[in-house]
């Protein structure tokens, strides 16, 4: 399950600094942006699917987007992830 894996990621992390974990299943890496500006975190991720059938052409579109603020004294230099 989804919270299994993150649990272990949890433990497993040997740097406990670890602000926020995502799901972001789904979703091409290509389709994940990350930026840090202003004392945030901002995860993006879009995806669009075309699909043609019998009765015509039909579209999956999704998205998420989130905004973690950052702890006070932490540098926005000092900001990494991973997917």
């Amino acid at each position: 399950s989804i919270q299994r894996r993150l649990n272990r990621m949890l433990n497993s992390s040997h740097d406990h600094k670890l602000l926020a974990l995502m799901d972001v299943e789904g979703f091409d890496p290509k389709e994940v942006t990350v930026t840090v500006k202003d004392g945030k975190v901002k995860v993006s991720a879009e995806h669009e699917e075309e699909h043609t059938t019998a009765g015509g052409k039909e579209y999956n579109y999704r998205n998420i987007t989130r905004e973690i603020s950052l702890p006070p004294r932490v540098s926005e230099d000092e900001v990494t992830y991973s997917l």
